[in-house]
Formats: structure tokens, sequence, C-alpha cells
């Protein structure tokens, strides 16, 4: 059997983020001993996967007024059956009554016994906590999308570029409306394989169509240009960005060092000098 890392990767910013709860109800839920929490290098919370879903878990099935003796026995069980990270098919924990079921994919079990239960569908399940539940009848699509996107957030920061692409397009799939962040961050991973940067190119394009006065968009279309050896298409994406921010400082040092490598001396220190005047 695979024994488990634990890694405490996640910050307590970033799992109020997830949970969308106060620090308050955050430090509430951990002084009832649902997690142990590691401290980092400066004395910080830091937090695993399993953490988040066990604080969620809690959270929601508190709120459906199941008592917190039978929260904590189901929770004890449920940590020593997490994954390390969050499985593309996701996780589901529900109250059906008094019982806490789990779901990993086509697997679902009680999880105070840890015995396996057929598939069902019920109408009024309460404290239903999902993590990429992929169906439109149990979340709307704007849920699902952020789902998907503090996912492929998480996969990214382990270093699983091919899963972390797979969420960030399923983000942008099953959002109703154009999803800024994925965009950003998919074009991102993507430059930062060179052989990736025409891949990347499509993805900033197709955001720019959505959000043409973006300068952040205009920035990394021209980085992923200049990856690619397309020095004039470059210079005119750090222009456009410019035209929309012109205190971009880093779109003003990229730039000046395009016009170097046009030759364009005196737009190199034009644009290196406006660098350095922002940067002071």
């Amino acid at each position: 059997m695979k024994q488990k890392n634990n890694r405490h990767d996640i910050s307590v910013r970033k799992l109020q983020s997830l949970l969308g709860v106060s620090r308050t109800v955050l430090a509430g839920l951990i002084d009832e001993g649902f997690v142990t929490p590691a401290r980092g290098p400066r004395n910080e919370l830091r937090f695993t996967f399993q953490d988040v879903v066990l604080l969620r878990t809690a959270f929601q099935l508190r709120s459906a007024r199941i008592s917190s003796r039978k929260i904590l026995a189901a929770l004890s069980r449920l940590r020593a059956q997490l994954p390390d990270e969050i499985p593309l098919s996701g996780i589901r924990v529900s109250a059906l009554g008094n019982t806490i079921m789990v779901r990993t994919g086509p697997s679902q079990w009680d999880a105070n016994t840890g015995q396996l239960a057929f598939d069902f569908e019920v109408a009024d399940i309460k404290g239903d906590v999902v993590f990429l539940d992929a169906s439109p009848a149990r979340k709307d699509a704007r849920a699902q999308a952020h789902e998907w996107y503090a996912l492929a957030d998480q996969l990214a920061a382990d270093g699983e570029a091919g899963e972390a692409e797979q969420a960030y397009r399923k983000a942008l799939a099953v959002s109703p409306l154009p999803f800024y962040g994925a965009y950003v961050d998919l074009g991102a991973l993507l430059c930062e394989d060179e052989g990736r940067c025409k891949d990347a190119l499509v993805v900033f394009d197709e955001a720019i169509g959505h959000f043409p006065e973006d300068a952040v968009l205009h920035f990394n279309r021209a980085v992923a240009l200049e990856l690619l050896g397309r020095l004039t298409d470059a210079e005119q994406s750090y222009a456009r960005c410019l035209e929309i921010n012109p205190s971009y400082a880093d779109a003003h040092h990229n730039l000046a060092l395009v016009k170097e490598q046009l030759g364009d001396k005196q737009g190199l220190v034009r644009h290196m000098s406006a660098y350095r005047k922002l940067s002071s």
C-alpha cells in the first residue's frame, strides 16, 4: 500500500479561498480537532489536500446538523482513505440522513463503516461536499468551473503539468462565461514548455477575443510570440500591452530587448529607460 506523503502545501489564505469561510470559522474547526495543521518556516499554519477535504466536509456536514462526535468519527476513517491529491474523477462527501457517504469515481462507501454502497439518486441530500462533480443537476456551471480551476492550481503547484492542463481546459469548457483566470494560467503553463508555445498562443488569442483590453493577456501573448521567434509580432503585442497600460514595467523591459534584437537602438534606450523609472 502506498504511504501518504502528507505534504503541507496549502496556506491559510488558500484554504479560506477553497472553503469560502472566514478565518474565525476556520480557527473554530481546527480547535474542534477536525484537522491538525503543520507549521511552516515562519510558524504559519500549513495544510494538506486531505485537510481541505476534511475541513470542507466538517463545515458542510455540521451545517446539516450532524453531531460533531459523528462527524469526527467519520472523518477519522475518511482521513485514512483519502488519496494524497485530488483525483480527476473527483471526490463527493454527502450527508444522507444520518449516514455520511463518500464517492470517488465509480466507488461509493459509508464513511463511518467503510462499507461499499450501490449508486443512488436522492433529491434532498444535505451537507453536500463536492470536488469536481461534473453533473449539472448537482452543481451550477460556475461552481463546477471554479472547482476545476482550483484543482488545476493544485496540480500545477505539484508539477503535474499534463493533469493541470486538463483541469484548466475543463474549467474553460464548463464555465458559463469566459473564465479569465483559467485562460491566463493555462497559457502560462503551456509557455513553460517551449514546445507548447503555439498552443499557448491559441489560448491567449482566444482569451483576447473575450478580453481585448486586458494588458496581461497581450503581454503573455507577446512572450509566447517571442519564444516562437516571431519578434515583429511580439513587438506589436508588447506595444499593444503598453497602449492599454503604459506603466507596465515588464512590458517595457521585454520590448526593449526585442527592439535590441531588431536593431532599433533608440527603441531599446527608450523602453529600458521607462522600465528603470517604473522599477525604481
